[in-house]
């Protein structure tokens, strides 16, 4: 029944594009025009045309049942208010996000049937993602390619698709100058030549992080400056981040070390011997982050960051 149902619904979609209806339509909560040419031309003074990497595509003016399907995009959508009915599950499990999303589905890019119930006026996710062309009929979909743009343009973006450009640059703005003015007295605390590097246990696997993979390596590297370890640097050059054996630990381990520590996984390498005799943990400069709260470089996500390290290198 549910296969036949996705087809039946989808067809329907696009019968009311062709008749001059606009997907923009579905923001409308539910309110049902009185006529075709009323509806047509509120479709028209409620979208605009945003210039995606892929094209062109009209989009609501003032989205108000959005979709994102990529957890790296979530919080960029949460930062400027506008509301959410569907996110991937790792975006609900994150504590920053978790009591904002209760309202909100658990989706993937095979949740048609799902996402078609959930009534979205806007479809936000990564380039790669399955069934695109199913999500456009279902309402204007954007995509993204994973760290095209920088985190701050990549928000720049977002803020643009939202028609909330103004607000987006603002924070934009602010941020730079709170994260440059933390990391010139971070500098000035333990020395410009000092080494960082960022780790985290996933799928029971050791990795160390590049400069634009979340983390809080973007605040680290890009806005603070800081020095990231030669090995690391070469290490993560093409894929962003490298998986450590126990045997090499030490040897991508900076002065000071940012652990995104997942409780849930395996971190007994921190029993180890070799781990204890790394000098950046006899030293206690190991600052130990929650992995859910520090994944992604979002604005939300940044903001967490940032805080985190002020307390950590600054004892503020």
């Amino acid at each position: 029944m549910k296969k036949l149902f996705i087809p039946l619904v989808l067809l329907l979609v696009v019968v009311l594009s062709a008749c001059g209806g606009n997907q923009a339509n579905h923001a409308e909560n539910g309110k049902s025009s009185s006529s075709e040419a009323t509806s047509d031309s509120k479709s028209k003074s409620t979208t605009f045309v945003y210039q995606s990497e892929n094209g062109p595509v009209e989009v609501p003016t003032h989205p108000q049942r959005v979709v994102v399907l990529t957890r790296f995009l979530t919080g960029n959508v949460m930062a400027l208010g506008v509301p959410l009915v569907g996110v991937d599950e790792m975006s609900k499990t994150n504590p920053n996000f978790e009591e904002k999303l209760k309202g909100a589905e658990a989706v993937t890019d095979e949740s048609l049937e799902k996402i078609i119930e959930l009534n979205p006026d806007l479809i936000i996710g990564l380039s790669d993602i399955k069934n695109v062309d199913k999500f456009k009929q279902i309402a204007p979909t954007v995509t993204y390619t994973y760290g095209k743009v920088d985190f701050l343009t990549q928000q720049r973006e977002i803020g643009k698709l939202l028609n909330k450009e103004k607000e987006a640059q603002a924070w934009i703005d602010d941020f730079t100058v709170r994260a440059q003015k933390a990391g010139k007295e971070i500098k000035a605390k333990i020395g410009a030549n000092a080494t960082v590097s960022v780790i985290e246990t996933f799928n029971k696997q050791l990795y160390v992080y590049g400069d634009n993979f979340g983390r809080g390596t973007e605040i680290l590297y890009q806005e603070f400056g800081l020095t990231m370890p030669k090995k690391v640097k070469e290490a993560t050059q093409k894929e962003g981040y490298f998986a450590l054996s126990s045997e090499v630990m030490k040897d991508y381990l900076g002065d000071y070390v940012i652990f995104s520590k997942n409780a849930d996984e395996d971190n007994s390498f921190q029993n180890t011997e070799t781990y204890k005799n790394i000098p950046a943990v006899k030293n206690q400069h190991v600052f130990e982050a929650n992995a859910k709260a520090f994944y992604f470089n979002d604005p939300l996500s940044m903001e967490y960051q940032l805080k985190f390290f002020i307390q950590h290198f600054l004892d503020q």
